[in-house]
């Protein structure tokens, strides 16, 4: 791969990974969000903004982890659930360079 290449693709997965941070902060300043859900995202927010946690792509499947035992819980509210898939679909598009 050219370095003109890793260069974009690198972009492209800090963009999608600031994309997913800022729909993660969005949910979490929601006061309408139960406690249990905000304290998930805070989690999974917090294992994404961690430079020493590895690179983007490992961040990524590390927070999807997460993501995705939180969304099968039964009291998590429709819109809130459909948003953390959003985040999911976003984090599966970060690939290695």
């Amino acid at each position: 791969m050219t370095s003109a290449k890793k260069e974009l693709k690198e972009k492209e997965n800090q963009e999608r990974l600031a994309r997913a941070i800022e729909t993660l902060e969005s949910i979490n300043r929601n006061n309408d969000v139960q406690k249990s859900i905000r304290n998930m995202v805070k989690e999974v927010l917090s294992a994404l903004k961690d430079d020493k946690g590895g690179s983007p792509s490992v961040r990524a499947a590390n927070a999807i982890s997460l993501l995705d035992n939180a969304t099968q819980s039964p009291q998590m509210q429709s819109h809130i659930r459909t948003m953390l898939w959003q985040v999911v679909s976003t984090l599966e598009s970060i690939r290695e360079q």
